[in-house]
């Protein structure tokens, strides 16, 4: 005979969890999970504003999709906006107006729904810079960066097609705009608009087809991303900034059960709590404003929300013809003629398309060029990695230049300059503004190293005057503690690393590429202060001890 000693709840709730948890296992989830060692630093939290605004836009989605109807059908609209009344446009266009104005609480769900959609890339922008910047892709997170890269790009095709439904005369040029790139490709690019908006443009089924995509497979892609994304941050263990006591061993911070989970709910009801004042103060998307979409007239000073403006801007800068050089090219085939038109694909496809490619490669092409295949779980100080700092300021750079010219209609009315002339500086910048923020950039970052230098052997600046018996003046420099000392000293030496035989004892010219990048990032630099040269400088002031082990205080 046996006998079961099993755990018997005293309450009602307790009884409840306990036949939950006995069938599906939740507490050694919840215990393994709580166990988690997460770091306190505010630049985390940009990942978590983006996770708690994609909640925002499940449930403010939620709401909006029992009032629209993505139909293309004609209608008259005769809703609560008299200027309207009696003006035809899409079901589509009506149902979003009926929404604005004669649904309880539907324009400030409106604008709940586009505020989060914007903070939403915005604040995921920011944390794939923060990323960047620190290092935090280095091995064994490259996938997880490649993750993040793409579920940016499932958040600008969730804004995009999200922006388009309403189908008012501001979205229907935008979607001309995706109709002009489809119809550049040669020979295909017909037949994909008519499939995509289900005949000649504007169609009659494309709203259906964003509609799907913007309430079903985009949101399902994000979901599926960000739940990878989590587990590898819980696999791998979260990075931290590098201080006393924080090795790639360890985790210094508080667990996620009651610490980070109380936090974590209250920063949620915060981001909700601003989101909602946002919405309910600040006008976005007056579609009233526009009318519904005719292709006849093109509206003056429109503009994509700012995470599409770039391709926007892109193809402003391009120019239609170089001197006699004409950028559409007529292509001959045996059924007849087609035309390349590559002032309309180079700028669609080209810019975007580089930027993704050299974002998703980088931890690949800096551990080719470093030789570093290390874990790392510390991060770097963006000042101790010029190069890559460098490199990320010149790519915010490009980005922001044709971010900056979808704008450059508006920028040449409010301040009365020729558009001309504004297109002009803006194609210079195209091209020089991203070589001047790579050597600016690298040049601040090596003068604040030398900078940090000089206050750990010599200390900081006191403000004070000092007089010597021999009458000289001298101003009194304070030493710095062993913390700053730490977090100051304390990174990795990059240094040009030649090119090196094989086995073979041949060098190829792989290797020989690499070793010209190395040299061109490394060959300027500026070494962390080792504990000879911190004891040398303390006995040429006076002072013959350093207090503390030199080896526990010094980063080596």
């Amino acid at each position: 005979m046996t006998t079961s000693n099993e755990y018997q709840a005293s309450t009602a709730t307790g009884r409840i969890a306990n036949f939950v948890d006995s069938r599906v296992g939740a507490s050694a989830m919840v215990k393994e999970f709580g166990r988690k060692i997460f770091p306190d630093h505010w630049s985390f939290m940009f990942g978590e504003v983006a996770m708690y605004t994609f909640v925002l836009l499940l449930l403010s989605g939620t709401f909006l999709t029992f009032f629209f109807d993505p139909s293309m059908a004609h209608v008259v609209y005769n809703g609560s906006y008299v200027p309207m009344k009696g003006l035809g446009m899409s079901t589509a266009m009506a149902s979003t107006m009926d929404i604005s104005f004669d649904v309880r609480g539907g324009l400030f769900m409106r604008q709940v729904h586009h505020w989060s959609a914007l903070l939403f890339v915005a604040s995921l922008s920011v944390h794939m810079l923060r990323v960047f910047f620190t290092g935090a892709f280095r091995r064994p997170r490259e996938l997880n960066w490649v993750v993040g890269g793409v579920l940016l790009i499932m958040g600008l095709a969730a804004g995009f097609t999200g922006y388009s439904l309403p189908d008012d005369l501001l979205s229907g040029n935008g979607l001309r705009i995706i109709d002009g790139v489809m119809k550049a490709l040669p020979i295909v690019g017909t037949y994909l608009s008519m499939f995509f908006f289900g005949g000649e443009f504007p169609g009659e089924h494309v709203i259906q087809r964003l509609y799907s995509l913007h309430i079903m497979i985009v949101p399902a892609v994000i979901i599926l991303l960000i739940v990878v994304h989590l587990f590898m941050v819980v696999t791998h263990k979260h990075t931290q900034y590098p201080g006393p006591g924080r090795t790639n061993d360890n985790v210094v911070g508080f667990p996620v059960g009651p610490v980070y989970a109380a936090k974590a709910g209250g920063f949620f009801f915060i981001v909700f709590g601003i989101v909602a004042f946002i919405a309910g103060l600040f006008q976005i998307n007056p579609i009233w404003n526009y009318g519904p979409y005719d292709p006849s007239p093109v509206s003056a000073g429109t503009q994509p929300d700012w995470y599409i403006g770039f391709v926007d801007g892109a193809l402003r800068l391009m120019p239609g013809t170089l001197g006699n050089f004409s950028f559409e090219w007529i292509i001959p085939f045996p059924w007849g003629d087609n035309t390349l038109v590559l002032s309309v694909l180079l700028p669609a496809l080209v810019p975007a398309g580089a930027l993704f490619v050299v974002m998703f490669a980088w931890p690949w092409i800096e551990r080719w060029v470093t030789k570093d295949n290390r874990e790392h779980h510390l991060l770097d100080r963006p000042r101790n990695a010029p190069f890559r700092t460098a490199m990320g300021v010149a790519g915010v750079i490009f980005y922001s230049v044709m971010w900056a010219a979808a704008s450059s209609d508006l920028i040449a009315t409010h301040f009365h300059v020729a558009l001309n002339d504004v297109t002009y500086w803006l194609r210079a910048l195209f091209f020089l503004g991203p070589i001047l923020g790579f050597w600016l950039t690298r040049r601040i970052c090596l003068s604040l190293q030398r900078k940090d230098r000089e206050i750990v052997l010599h200390g900081r600046e006191a403000g004070i005057i000092q007089m010597s018996p021999e009458g000289g003046f001298s101003e009194k420099h304070e030493e710095v503690d062993v913390y700053k000392r730490y977090l100051l000293t304390n990174f990795v030496d990059r240094q040009y690393i030649p090119a090196e035989p094989d086995a073979a004892g041949h060098i190829s010219g792989s290797e020989k590429r690499r070793a010209l990048i190395s040299k061109f990032f490394f060959e300027d630099r500026v070494a962390p202060v080792t504990p000879s040269e911190l004891e040398a400088a303390h006995a040429a002031h006076g002072h013959h001890e350093v207090e503390g082990d030199m080896q526990d205080s010094i980063g080596k």
